[in-house]
């Protein structure tokens, strides 16, 4: 595509530019390379990557330094296989099988890389899963305390205070 340039002193004037990528594949891969960018997986601590299409949901645990999976599961396995794989209740199977898995293999924290999808629905349901199983215990007793604390400042909160009655305006 050429572009037009017109020239007039001091600026110039570009009659046509190219159109923001709006394909969502496009823009989810972007920001998986952006969040690969910032969470790496070790042998300590490895990385717990998901993919999700439209009739399943993939998880591996990967160990970045050494370049290998770890452990995996998917609603593409015969164990786990159930009436579809496109559902919160199989990504629930997939997050309490990863987190199993891990940690027959020793593996108890792993660095959630939710792959460019948004934490919720299917994804959040795997993560919480695989909490709820065993791995990142930490981060469900904190998820805990934090709930518990929120508990206790709501009844405190819920009782208003009295309000002084409003004087009314007078109509001139």
């Amino acid at each position: 595509m050429e572009e037009s340039t017109i020239y007039y002193l001091p600026f110039t004037i570009h009659l046509e530019r190219e159109m923001a990528n709006t394909s969502r594949a496009i823009i989810r891969e972007a920001i998986h390379r952006r969040i690969r960018r910032k969470v790496r997986g070790s042998g300590e601590r490895p990385r717990l990557a998901l993919y999700r299409s439209l009739n399943h949901i993939y998880a591996q645990v990967v160990d970045d330094q050494l370049g290998k999976t770890i452990v995996s599961a998917s609603t593409t396995e015969k164990e786990l296989r159930g009436s579809t794989g496109g559902n919160i209740d199989a990504a629930r199977r997939i997050g309490k099988a990863i987190a199993e898995r891990a940690l027959e293999k020793g593996i108890e924290s792993v660095v959630f890389d939710r792959g460019g999808y948004l934490y919720h629905g299917r994804i959040k349901a795997l993560t919480e899963a695989a909490r709820e199983a065993g791995l990142n215990k930490n981060e469900l007793l904190a998820a805990q305390a934090e709930q518990e604390a929120e508990a206790a400042k709501e009844p405190v909160a819920a009782e208003p205070a009295a309000k002084k009655p409003r004087k009314k305006k007078e109509k001139q």
